[in-house]
């Protein structure tokens, strides 16, 4: 049945699926596929569908946040995929976390509401191991600066960046710095989402960011080339693919 939101059905897509929020970073993703086309595009949901290694593989856009993200996510596993990596940016948050830096995600803080409407809060949100084996392998094997460790998953964007607007702020700025002195290496909207819907659905879930910025140090100043956490991507679905058949 076609998908209320993403507009796909059944064979559009493979059971490898990549996630950036941006619909305009598909492209520059499935450009790494082999015979890549576009099956559909709606809202901020688009989705292009090729192969690597012979294997059938997509992209698909999930739009800014978890609620967002968390439609893509039900949609994409009611067309058959199992294995869903997020591709993104994040900004850094503690000293070692420099702009250009990649962050893979072991796990992600719930500082969101969407999964409150899945699991309590107490349950965490994981990826999965084989995941991030895969991103750390692809990472260290293609000589990309990387960090692993735990994202503050947020829907506030500007909560985090504007606090002194908020009339919480106080509240804001004690928790950031928690997350801070607790080694939490960035912050980003949608891997919590993603990582507590795989763990409900038993499919094998990760997150790989490009950190952009650290906010604690404006001075490094911006980085928006993203394609070394592609290749890291792509390298790693790869891994995955390979380990799949070997298994058989």
């Amino acid at each position: 049945m076609r998908q209320e939101h993403l507009q796909i059905e059944p064979g559009d897509v493979g059971r490898y699926v990549l996630l950036p929020g941006a619909p305009g970073r598909c492209e520059k993703i499935a450009a790494h596929f082999n015979y890549p086309h576009q099956v559909a595009y709606h809202r901020e949901y688009r989705t292009i569908t090729g192969t690597l290694l012979g294997e059938k593989v997509s992209v698909a856009s999930t739009g800014i946040g978890n609620p967002s993200a968390a439609i893509a996510i039900e949609e994409l596993i009611n067309v058959g995929a199992d294995t869903l990596i997020r591709v993104g940016t994040s900004g850094g948050m503690q000293p070692e976390t420099k702009p250009g830096d990649l962050a893979i995600m072991k796990a992600s803080i719930r500082d969101e509401g969407t999964t409150k409407h899945y699991m309590p809060a107490a349950f965490p949100a994981l990826a999965h191991l084989d995941v991030v084996v895969a991103l750390k392998e692809a990472a260290h094997a293609l000589s990309c600066p990387f960090h692993v460790g735990i994202s503050h998953s947020k829907d506030s964007f500007y909560g985090q960046i504007n606090p002194e607007r908020m009339p919480v702020s106080d509240m804001l700025r004690e928790r950031w710095k928690a997350w801070v002195q607790g080694g939490t290496l960035c912050a980003e909207m949608e891997s919590a989402t993603l990582f507590v819907l795989g763990a409900i659905y038993r499919l094998r879930t990760g997150s790989i960011t490009m950190v952009a910025m650290n906010q604690a140090h404006p001075e490094w100043g911006v980085v928006t080339d993203v394609e070394p956490m592609i290749h890291t991507a792509v390298k790693a679905v790869e891994t995955l693919i390979i380990k799949d058949r070997m298994k058989g």
